[in-house]
C-alpha cells in the first residue's frame, strides 16, 4: 500500500509540474502574430522606412518589450532627401525600449550609390541611424575595392564608416 502512495504521490506531482510549465509557456507567448506584414514609417509626413517580412510575432507583454521576424525581413530606408538603402535578413528582432534592430541571418545592406554590406549579423540603432557589429563583415564599396573587417560600423548612408581591422580579399579565409 505504501507503495502504491508514493507512486500516487510520484504521479500527482509531476502532473502540478506539466501544470506549472504550460502556464509559464502561455504567459510568455505572443500577444499578437502577422503575416504578410507591409509596415510604413513616416516622420512629419515623409516616409522614414518600408520594413516587409512574411511573419511579425509582438512580444510586447514582456518585461523587455520587442517584435520578432522569425522568417526574416527586408526593409528600405529614406534618408532625408529620399535616398534609398535597403536592408535584408534572414532573421530580425526590434527592441521597442532602445529602438535597436538586431538582424541576423544572411544580412545585406544596400545603398543606393551600389556600396554594399554582408555579414551575419548586425545591430541597427534608429535613433542614431547608425550600424554596428562585432562579427566578420564585407565591404564592397564599388567594383574592385572589396575590403573585410571584424568589427563594424558606420552611418546609415556608409559616409562614417569604421573598421576594427580590414583585410584585403582572401586574407580573412570563410566568411
Amino acid at each position: 500500500f505504501l507503495f502504491l502512495a508514493i507512486i500516487g504521490i510520484l504521479v500527482s506531482c509531476e502532473s502540478n509540474f506539466k501544470e506549472v510549465q504550460k502556464i509559464n509557456m502561455a504567459s510568455f507567448a505572443p500577444i499578437g502574430e502577422a503575416d504578410t506584414v507591409n509596415l510604413k514609417y513616416t516622420d512629419s509626413g515623409r516616409i522614414k522606412a518600408i520594413l516587409v517580412a512574411p511573419k511579425m510575432l509582438d512580444f510586447g507583454n514582456a518585461s523587455f518589450p520587442y517584435n520578432e521576424f522569425p522568417k526574416g525581413i527586408d526593409v528600405t530606408l529614406y534618408d532625408q532627401n529620399q535616398k534609398k538603402s535597403y536592408i535584408s535578413s534572414d532573421y530580425a528582432i526590434t527592441y521597442k525600449r532602445t529602438d535597436i534592430i538586431d538582424l541576423q541571418g544572411n544580412v545585406k545592406i544596400t545603398s543606393e550609390d551600389g556600396k554594399i554590406l554582408e555579414t551575419t549579423q548586425l545591430y541597427y540603432d534608429q535613433k542614431r541611424e547608425w550600424f554596428f557589429t562585432e562579427k566578420k563583415c564585407k565591404l564592397t564599396l564599388g567594383p574592385g575595392s572589396v575590403f573585410y573587417t571584424k568589427g563594424f560600423d558606420a552611418s546609415r548612408d556608409f559616409k562614417d564608416i569604421n573598421g576594427q581591422a580590414f583585410f584585403g580579399e582572401g586574407e580573412t579565409g570563410e566568411f
